[in-house]
């Protein structure tokens, strides 16, 4: 079998592919997109990290593919979905650099906090300016982690060694689990009013995406030291630079940007008061064995045994039960994600009830699905079909499993009960024929509804001319609606109603549904 490496790869995870007998290793990194077009042809495994783009294009030119590999954890260059069609399992490896990452963020702000690299500088163009770089120490200083996932908390956790103040900002984990971090978990303005340093840790989704804004500058107190190592486009660069000039940031320290790399007039990197590094924060020797190593294992083990681990569009079992639990698996999936998406809050209890036929199969890999489902719209590449229960165990998610071997109304089906704070939210799903997943009951109502695409989830009154007024309001957005279904609970007069669209919902388009007479809540899903 053919393995390539089209990226940068340690020498370590090389030595494990060059080890094993039955595979073929080509190592070229750096091919022109043509040169990996023809490298690919008759590849069974493609290894890369963040510069091959794994494209619908590039697939569809390698029968052979199994399985592509990042040395890493973002998978913003690989078609996932397009991957799922043809089959290809994609791997990822998100512990390889937690503590790189971490410790990088930690650098930064202490470089902050002691105008290290300005004074490295000066020394270098031949001047002593030992007052000018007077800086400020870490001890009794308040810093504020966003995000208090697997990076986010090992910052937490150094900073304290550090006799730092802690507050955290992550609005899916509970006051618990931060607790047992040491954290005091407060709301986000709270953290932007309190906060003397501030680092982000969290992946970027519609909802953290610009995070710190023109707004949120103005909530902070002035001389905050910003860090953001996490993802580019967290900041609104704009924004930072006016807070920079006009001193309500005293200074800032960026790993990442909205374009990589940065354009030769980026304004930020000319400021003197901030330190720029060209996305460090898995850069690492250690770092960069590790996800070398891990990586390749994995695809080994693939390859020779068809054993898959770390893969973010297949869960680790094997074929024969793969051809049973597929159309569950999507199912199952698509509850968590509707779950999470609804969810208002921090989950604190999940509960799985497992009826009718469903219940006589293997349902691990059901549970773990779910549990990905739920926690993919929070936290995207770092949680995969493998490390989903525990990292919804870190997040203080407390879940419970049931099987029923009887269904009243259904053959099988999955009913997923999710707490947060003292409200439940409750919806079940069933495979109708042989592979077609549906969503059958949110709450107290009774629908039947295909669980995947760009939809809309309304609660509204139950008024004639309701529905029209919606459909008139998301059409004057040009928003094409391609499927709606309706629910209906007559004793309290209400109905949902779930629309796929062809297009996402627009945010104007959203903001104006949402202020329809008689719509009481409007929430945009992908699934």
């Amino acid at each position: 079998m053919k393995v390539l490496i089209s990226d940068n790869l340690h020498d370590a995870g090389v030595a494990v592919l060059e080890a094993q007998p039955n595979i073929e290793v080509v190592n070229k990194p750096g091919m022109k997109p043509e040169e990996l077009k023809e490298a690919i042809k008759d590849a069974d495994a493609l290894v890369i990290r963040s510069a091959t783009k794994v494209t619908a294009e590039l697939m569809a030119g390698a029968p052979r593919l199994k399985v592509v590999g990042r040395a890493g954890t973002g998978l913003d260059n690989v078609d996932i979905p397009e991957a799922s069609k043809r089959g290809v399992v994609v791997m990822n490896t998100p512990g390889g650099n937690t503590i790189t990452t971490a410790e990088h963020a930690l650098s930064l702000m202490m470089a902050l906090s002691r105008n290290v690299a300005q004074a490295a500088q000066s020394m270098r163009e031949g001047k002593w300016e030992k007052k000018k770089f007077q800086g400020t120490e870490l001890f009794n200083k308040t810093l504020g982690v966003i995000g208090l996932g697997r990076i986010g908390s090992i910052v937490a956790d150094r900073a304290l060694g550090l006799k730092m103040r802690v507050l955290g900002y992550d609005p899916f984990i509970t006051k618990e689990a931060a607790a047992n971090l040491g954290v005091d978990l407060v709301s986000l303005d709270d953290l932007l009013a309190r906060a003397d340093f501030i680092t982000l840790h969290t992946p970027k989704t519609k909802d953290t995406a610009k995070i710190l804004n023109k707004k949120a500058f103005k909530k902070m107190k002035p001389g905050v030291r910003i860090i953001n190592c996490a993802r580019g486009g967290l900041i609104d660069e704009e924004a930072l630079l006016a807070a920079l000039k006009e001193g309500k940031v005293a200074a800032a320290a960026l790993d990442v940007y909205e374009t990589e790399p940065p354009g030769a007039d980026f304004p930020l990197r000319e400021l003197p008061n901030v330190i720029c590094t060209p996305h460090l924060g898995a850069s690492t020797e250690e770092a960069q064995a590790n996800v070398a190593v891990a990586v390749c294992e994995q695809i080994v083990e693939l390859l020779l045994y068809g054993t898959i681990k770390n893969a973010v569009n297949a869960p680790s079992v094997s074929q024969e039960s793969m051809a049973k639990l597929k159309p569950y698996l999507t199912l199952a999936e698509a509850l968590g994600s509707f779950q999470a998406q609804m969810a208002e809050g921090a989950i604190s209890a999940v509960s799985i009830a497992y009826i009718g036929e469903v219940s006589q199969l293997d349902t691990k890999p059901l549970t773990h699905s779910i549990l990905k489902g739920l926690l993919y719209p929070v936290m995207h590449d770092d949680v995969n079909y493998v490390n989903a229960p525990s990292v919804a165990a870190s997040r203080g998610i407390h879940i419970t499993e049931e099987k029923v071997a009887s269904a009243e109304d259904f053959s099988n089906l999955i009913r997923l009960t999710v707490r947060v704070d003292n409200e439940e939210n409750v919806v079940a799903g069933t495979i109708f024929g042989k592979y077609e997943p549906r969503l059958v009951r949110i709450n107290k109502f009774r629908l039947e509804a295909t669980p995947e695409g760009h939809m809309l989830f309304i609660y509204n009154t139950d008024r004639p001319g309701v529905i029209g007024a919606i459909g008139t309001t998301i059409g004057k957005h040009k928003i094409n609606i391609a499927r709606m279904t309706v629910g209906q609970e007559r004793e309290r007069g209400q109905n949902i109603i779930l629309l796929t669209t062809d297009t996402p919902v627009t945010p104007e388009c959203l903001k104006d549904v949402r202020a329809l007479e008689h719509v009481a809540m409007a929430i945009q899903l992908e699934l």
